[in-house]
C-alpha cells in the first residue's frame, strides 16, 4: 500500500517585518534543509484557523520582529502496512532534517493503485520515449546520423569521447 502523508512543522523566522515575508523565508528556509535528500517532498503554507469562530488566519505569528510560520509538508510513502507505518516514516524521514522544529501528522490518504491503467499509460509513455529519445534506433536506419551526432560534440569533449 502507498500512502500521502501530510505534515504540519511550525518554522521560527527571525528578523521578519510582514506575514508574507516570514512565509517566504520559511519555505526558503524548510526548502534548504530538505534538499537534496528529501527532494520530493512538497513544501505548502499552512492553513490556520480560529478555534473559536473558525475564522482564517495568515499561516505566520509574527511578534517582536520574530515569526513562527505554519507549513504543510507533504510525501509519498510507498510499500507500507499500515496508514500508522506511513505515518512514522514521515515524520522521522523529515524529522531528521528538520532538527528543532515540531512536526504534527495531519492527513494520510491511502493511495489507490489501479493495475489496468498503470500498465497502459506505462506502455504509452514507453512508446513516446522511445520516439522522443530512440537515437540509436535512427542511426541503424539512416548510418549517416552517427556522423551528424559526432560532428556536435564540443571539443573539450572530444578528447574524453576518444578515451
Amino acid at each position: 500500500m502507498n500512502c500521502r502523508v501530510v505534515v504540519e512543522a511550525a518554522v521560527p523566522v527571525y528578523d521578519v517585518e510582514t506575514p508574507d515575508e516570514a512565509v517566504r523565508i520559511a519555505i526558503s528556509k524548510t526548502g534548504e534543509m530538505l534538499n537534496p535528500d528529501l527532494n520530493y517532498v512538497e513544501i505548502n503554507m499552512g492553513e490556520r484557523s480560529c478555534p473559536h469562530c473558525g475564522e482564517p488566519h495568515d499561516p505566520a505569528f509574527i511578534a517582536a520582529d520574530e515569526s513562527l510560520v505554519a507549513l504543510e509538508l507533504e510525501m509519498t510513502v510507498f510499500n507500507v502496512e499500515r496508514e500508522e507505518h506511513a505515518a512514522r516514516i514521515a515524520r522521522k524521514e523529515i524529522g531528521q532534517r528538520l532538527e528543532n522544529i515540531p512536526l504534527e501528522v495531519l492527513e494520510i490518504d491511502v493511495i489507490e493503485e489501479d493495475t489496468d491503467e498503470t500498465e497502459d499509460d506505462e506502455g504509452e509513455e514507453v512508446e513516446t520515449a522511445d520516439n522522443e529519445m530512440g537515437d540509436d534506433n535512427l542511426v541503424e536506419q539512416d548510418p549517416g546520423l552517427e556522423e551528424a551526432r559526432d560532428d556536435e560534440v564540443l571539443p573539450e569533449f572530444e578528447e574524453l569521447i576518444d578515451e
